[in-house]
């Protein structure tokens, strides 16, 4: 019998394409076995588990003006350039309730990855009690130099891109059988070496395995980039991404580019959906 796996890559507020792929997903009613969200793909992942239609949209632009939700002002003052209490507590618990019910309905499984500073080792944490878990899906977000460590039953995380940009691996490893990818990178993209090599050397001394996941992140990327295209060409995975370049920033603040991203995704996914929907019954 097939297992599905769902692998969701991070990329800031490009993960605004994801949201509008997922939407498409819930208005067919699909579901997964197991997800793996990354940094941005586990934010937005959270709201196709409980089946929250729009939310992922809706949490990444409705704030956009608030100094709280990202920026300077709240890098200056909270030492996180995405602001972690706005995000991760008065957005689900108050200004868009997070529906904790359907999350705990959910048949499949979903992971947050995140990056464990001092082995420098992925971790996939199977999210189980999302009022609790979401510590995870804020440390999985957690870009390196411009945010807080986050300090989890004595480990300390950073965003899971550092170890684990697109898991798709780890989903293969698991046993999942038909697996889609869906990346916020566009067609042509590889990545470019880290130029902040020399501060974030200095900024996490204490974990020099930060440092030398940043080093090699370009070469295990499109070493895996490479691998997902390969195997997508040959049948053995669906892969969804953006087909041009928006010029979209992991901080952007247009919200007409932000519903442009969207929208493609959703329509991205749209135009995909015959040959999805094969893939996964072969």
């Amino acid at each position: 019998m097939n297992k599905t796996g769902l692998v969701l890559e991070g990329g800031g507020m490009k993960g605004i394409y994801t949201a509008g792929v997922l939407d498409f997903f819930l208005d067919k009613k699909l579901s997964f076995d197991n997800i793996y969200g990354v940094s941005a793909g586990a934010c937005t992942m959270a709201s196709f588990i409980s089946g929250q239609r729009g939310r992922g949209y809706e949490v990444m632009t409705d704030y956009l003006n608030d100094k709280h939700y990202m920026g300077l002002y709240s890098f200056l003052t909270t030492g996180d350039i995405f602001g972690a209490d706005l995000n991760y507590n008065l957005v689900p618990n108050y200004l868009n309730p997070y529906d904790y019910e359907a999350f705990n309905n959910y048949k499949g499984n979903a992971y947050a990855v995140v990056t464990d500073i001092e082995s420098g080792e992925a971790v996939y944490k199977k999210l189980e009690n999302m009022e609790k878990d979401i510590d995870y899906i804020r440390a999985s977000s957690t870009l390196p130099l411009v945010s807080r460590n986050v300090k989890i039953d004595g480990h300390v995380y950073l965003d899971g891109g550092i170890a684990d940009s697109i898991p798709i691996r780890k989903s293969i490893e698991d046993g999942n059988t038909k697996n889609i990818v869906v990346l916020t990178k566009p067609v042509g993209y590889y990545r470019k070496p880290e130029k902040t090599g020399a501060a974030i050397k200095l900024r996490y001394l204490k974990y020099p395995k930060v440092y030398e996941l940043m080093k090699n992140r370009h070469i295990t990327y499109n070493e895996t980039l490479e691998f997902v295209e390969k195997e997508a060409e040959a049948g053995r995975l669906f892969l969804i991404r953006p087909q041009h370049n928006l010029e979209i920033s992991r901080l952007e603040k247009d919200v007409d580019k932000l519903r442009e991203l969207y929208d493609e995704g959703y329509h991205e996914a749209e135009a995909l959906y015959e040959p999805l929907a094969k893939y996964l019954a072969d």
